[in-house]
């Protein structure tokens, strides 16, 4: 009898954290955000990768494909270049370059 209430509680408890991860900030499936979440990784990947790009001074964020870069760069070719990056990644619909650079 334990083991079966047991079960039962553990069922509920997995329904309930399934269901509060189906919607995330607007998104409208789990596999929407999850495939944000990618793009957002890659995009840091790439960044982490080139010589030209500072990671550590540059935020990505992505809602629905569209990739949006923020934070700080050297001079123009730095902000330019991780836009290039930005928008060369797998399933990146747009990016929204806020990147400022540093007088």
């Amino acid at each position: 009898m334990k083991h079966s209430a047991l079960s039962l509680v553990l069922a509920a408890l997995l329904a309930f954290a399934s269901a509060g991860c189906a919607v995330t900030r607007d998104q409208s499936t789990v596999g929407a955000y999850i495939d944000d979440s990618v793009i957002t990784t890659q995009v840091k990947a790439k960044f982490a990768n080139d010589k030209q790009v500072s990671a550590m001074a540059i935020s990505v964020e992505t809602l629905k494909g569209v990739v949006q870069i923020s934070g700080f760069a050297k001079n123009a070719q730095e902000k330019s270049r991780a836009g290039e990056l930005a928008r060369s990644t797998e399933g990146v619909k747009s990016v929204v370059n806020n990147i400022v650079v540093k007088p």
